[in-house]
C-alpha cells in the first residue's frame, strides 16, 4: 500500500465553492457493494433508499469560531487556529507565520484580547494562554477549509441543523446535508436517527507526508457515544436494520467504541483498506481529498478500486467535491 494509490485528478471547477440550497438538494452517488452498481440520486431521496428500521448515526459536533487574527506585538499579522481547549485559558492553536511566533511572543488582536504564547512545538503548534476564554471566542471567526475562497454567507451554513456541542475546528460535512424536512420524512419511513460527538481537530488540515501510509500518525480527537446510542445500535442489530454512519468521524467515534469499549475517550484511529468493521454496515459520505485519511477510511469500507472508480463516474457527471459538494452512500 502506498500513498499514491489512493491519487486521482479533480477538475478545479468542481471543488464547491458555495453549498446547493436547500441542503438536501445536493446529489447523491449511491454505491450499492453487493450489485457492484452506481446509481445517480439526490438526498432528498434518502428516506426511499435506506430501509426501515435502519439507524443514521450522526455526528452532533458544531464548529468552534476557532480562527483569530491579530498583531505581532513588534509587528507583523498573526493567525491562531484554536484546536482544543487544555485548560481554562490555555489552548493549543496551529499558528501562522509559524516560524515568528516564539515562546512568549505576545499577538494584540484588539483593546479586548492579548494572546499570549507559551510554548513552541514542531509543525505550527503553539501553546497560548489568554485571560478569558469567552472573550477569545468571540473574537474568533468559523474556519473554512482553504480550498474555499472568497465564501460570505451565513457561518450557520457551514452547521449541521442537529449540532448542538461546540468543539471542532471542521464541519463533520456529510452531516450538512440534513433538513428537518428530510429528518421528518426519515422518522415517517421508519429510518431511527441518533448522534454522537466526535470533536473534529487538526488531522483535518494535515495532509499525509510518507509514501507508507501505514506509518501516519493521526492526531487525537475527543469522542463521545451516549450510552442510548449503544442502546440503540442493540435495538437496530436486534430488528434486523442496518446502523447508517453519517460521516467519516461517526465511522471512527463508533469503531473506537467498538474494540475498545470506551463510551468517550480520545481517538486517534487511523482506518485503512485490511480494516474489519465492527458497527458500520453503511455509510453517507462526501466526496474527500486525493491522498487523504478520509480516503482511505472510505477505500476500507468499500474496496480502493471500487471508491476510485466511483469517483471517476462522480467527476465524468459533474459531481460537486468537498465540503459544500455532494455525497455518497455506500450500501
Amino acid at each position: 500500500m502506498r500513498l499514491a494509490d489512493f491519487d486521482y485528478d479533480l477538475p478545479e471547477e468542481l471543488i464547491a465553492q458555495q453549498p446547493v440550497e436547500p441542503r438536501d438538494a445536493a446529489r447523491l452517488l449511491v454505491l450499492d457493494r453487493a450489485e457492484d452498481a452506481l446509481m445517480h440520486h439526490h438526498i432528498s431521496d434518502l428516506p426511499d433508499l435506506l430501509r426501515a428500521r435502519d439507524l443514521l448515526v450522526a455526528n452532533r459536533s458544531r464548529v468552534l469560531p476557532a480562527r483569530v487574527r491579530g498583531k505581532l506585538r513588534g509587528g507583523g499579522n498573526a493567525e491562531f487556529l484554536l484546536l482544543k481547549r487544555l485548560t481554562p485559558g490555555h489552548w493549543e492553536t496551529l499558528a501562522r507565520p509559524a516560524r515568528r511566533l516564539r515562546a512568549g511572543d505576545v499577538v494584540v488582536v484588539n483593546d479586548e484580547l492579548n494572546i499570549v504564547v507559551t510554548a513552541a512545538h514542531p509543525e505550527g503548534i503553539r501553546h497560548i494562554e489568554v485571560h478569558s476564554d469567552a472573550v477569545l471566542l468571540a473574537q474568533g471567526s468559523v474556519p473554512l477549509p482553504p480550498y474555499i475562497k472568497n465564501w460570505l454567507g451565513d457561518p450557520e451554513r457551514y452547521q449541521t441543523v442537529f449540532g448542538d456541542t461546540e468543539g471542532s475546528v471542521a464541519a463533520p460535512t456529510a452531516g450538512l446535508h440534513f433538513t428537518p424536512s428530510l429528518l421528518e420524512r426519515l422518522e415517517e419511513r421508519n429510518v431511527g436517527f441518533t448522534s454522537l460527538v466526535l470533536h473534529v481537530g487538526l488531522d483535518t488540515f494535515r495532509p499525509i507526508t510518507r509514501d507508507d501510509p501505514t506509518t501516519h500518525r493521526m492526531h487525537r480527537e475527543w469522542y463521545t457515544v451516549a450510552a442510548e446510542v449503544q442502546r440503540q445500535i442493540e435495538q437496530t442489530r436486534a430488528d434486523g436494520g442496518r446502523v447508517v454512519a453519517v460521516g467519516t468521524t461517526a465511522v471512527r467515534a463508533l469503531e473506537t467504541w467498538a474494540t475498545t469499549g470506551e463510551l468517550d475517550g480520545w481517538t486517534d484511529r487511523f482506518i485503512l483498506p485490511g480494516y474489519r468493521f465492527a458497527i458500520v454496515d453503511a455509510l453517507l459520505t462526501n466526496f474527500h481529498l486525493p491522498r487523504s485519511t478520509l480516503l482511505m477510511l472510505v477505500s476500507a469500507f468499500a474496496g480502493r478500486e471500487r471508491v476510485l472508480h466511483a469517483y471517476l463516474e462522480a467527476i465524468r457527471t459533474r459531481y460537486r467535491f468537498y465540503s459544500f459538494g455532494d455525497a455518497m452512500l455506500i450500501q
